[in-house]
């Protein structure tokens, strides 16, 4: 089971995080520093693979952002890295080409297709097509949404 996912910049700033397990925001705070310090200072040609504390880290480097998750130590590395590829892939299809902005302008839509991916830690869903048609239905209810409130703004309902 994935402990926690973590994303963040070449410069360190953390994008988005989602914790499967309970710590407190001191030893969130902690972890996410060590890991991303930890990272950073790894050689690009170096395995995305690393055992800390009672974990495997396992990370993936996507254009300017890292994707980092940490698994219990009998789960799949490979599994783990094909979990971020395909998380990369949903993003790439929603946003166009994903980068930097797009997570820090729609972290709800990134958080989204990460709750439609993953639930509990475990894959809950493998179909880049269903969590994509998810997606769309969400946004079709936010415009709902936006158009009645809009209406009754104006006295129009």
């Amino acid at each position: 089971m994935m402990q926690f996912l973590l994303l963040f910049s070449r410069q360190g700033k953390l994008r988005l995080q989602k914790w499967y397990e309970a710590h407190t925001d001191k030893a969130k705070k902690k972890i996410t520093r060590e890991l991303i310090t930890t990272i950073l200072a790894r050689k690009p040609k170096m395995c995305s693979f690393l055992e800390w504390k009672d974990l495997k880290i396992v990370y993936k480097r996507y254009a300017s952002l890292y994707f980092c998750c940490a698994i219990e130590p009998d789960d799949n590395e490979l599994l783990t890295l094909e979990i971020i590829h395909r998380y990369v892939e949903l993003l790439d299809k929603y946003f166009g080409s994903v980068c930097e902005l797009d997570i820090i302008f729609n972290f709800e839509k990134a958080y989204f297709m990460l709750d439609e991916l993953l639930l509990g830690g475990e894959v809950q869903e493998t179909s880049k097509k269903n969590v994509l048609k998810a997606i769309a239905a969400q946004d079709l209810l936010q415009e709902d949404e936006a158009i009645e409130t809009a209406l009754k703004e104006y006295g129009l309902t």
